[in-house]
């Protein structure tokens, strides 16, 4: 991980060899630093365990983020490179409907009522109660994650996860629900729900 203060606060450049243990160990001696606005900006493939302990560490240092990106593609048509990486600084409560054309990323639930449509991956910081669709363009490699699916349905690309009337998606993981977190992903163009492994 790589710092560099801006004129709006700090910049972030998180790589792909970084640690949960690395970057605690060096923004715990820079927390001062994390007061303001900070950008992340990823350099490669990023382990979620790592974006998730830099985020952990903003919020107790009461600071805010401000952008977010992905990581650079090379390639002109790539669908990363040609999207933005929105954050949803917050909890999307009942009735609340977000839509955008890239990836998108939710500092907190997603509570039942709300939709979450995103032309990328869905990232949850906390619970997923509501509707997501990750893919809506018919992106078939996008995935869904969050600490807990919980939702009545869940769609990535074309395909649809239902859960029966008046429940979640609990009964659609192939394995039993643990405190990891979860990722949904198309597998032969079916919907599968597992714990998540880095």
């Amino acid at each position: 991980m790589k710092l560099r203060g801006t004129a709006g606060g700090l910049n972030l450049l998180l790589e792909p060899l970084d640690t949960p243990d690395s970057v605690s160990s060096m923004l715990e001696t820079r927390a001062a630093l994390l007061t303001e606005q900070v950008e992340i900006e990823l350099a490669g493939v990023i382990a979620w365990a790592v974006v998730d302990t830099v985020l952990q560490h903003i919020q107790q240092a009461g600071g805010r983020i401000s952008t977010l990106r992905p990581p650079r593609e090379t390639s002109k048509d790539s669908v990363v490179a040609s999207s933005k990486t929105e954050v949803v600084p917050r909890t999307m409560r009942a009735g609340v409907r977000i839509e955008k054309p890239g990836n998108v990323i939710v500092l907190g639930d997603v509570n039942p009522g709300a939709e979450l449509i995103a032309g990328g991956d869905i990232i949850v910081s906390g619970t997923l109660r509501g509707m997501a669709h990750a893919g809506v363009s018919g992106r078939e490699t996008a995935i869904i994650y969050a600490q807990h699916i919980a939702a009545p349905q869940v769609r990535i690309a074309h395909a649809l996860a239902r859960a029966p009337e008046g429940s979640s998606l609990d009964s659609l993981r192939s394995a039993p629900a643990t405190d990891v977190a979860e990722i949904a992903r198309l597998e032969a163009g079916q919907i599968v729900i597992e714990p998540y492994k880095p």
